[in-house]
């Protein structure tokens, strides 16, 4: 396997891990894409290039998606409060809304309510 291929895949797997601990409460916050690349033991500019290099996206991008993959998934199957999940997944609610609306091109109740898959 490339050197390039199991960056990103270091990359993704860090992901799903990190935003589950982030949901279940082990972790408090959702960490930047630098303190990412630390824990992968590269530069931000390598993780960057690497990412962009091989998938044509910035890392951010990612992060984004697989958080609303994840806030979509608990807003078909829980009866949380928008709010609430907002909380969990550690924004402000009206910041999460913004955020995604942004993502999605609906709001969250709006998701809720069609359980449209976004974009």
């Amino acid at each position: 396997m490339k050197r390039s291929k199991e960056i990103a895949d270091q990359y993704f797997n860090f992901l799903d891990t990190h935003i589950q601990a982030v949901i279940s409460g082990e972790t408090s916050e959702f960490m930047e894409v630098n303190e990412i690349a630390g824990k992968l033991a590269i530069s931000h500019t390598h993780l960057t290039d690497t990412i962009k290099k091989e998938t044509g996206q910035h890392p951010c991008y990612f992060y984004d998606e697989k958080i609303i993959c994840q806030a979509q998934k608990m807003l078909q199957t829980s009866n949380k409060s928008i709010a609430e999940i907002a909380r969990i997944f550690t924004y402000d609610p009206s910041n999460f809304s913004k955020f995604f609306k942004k993502m999605t091109g609906v709001t969250p109740g709006e998701f809720r309510i069609s359980g449209k898959m976004g974009k």
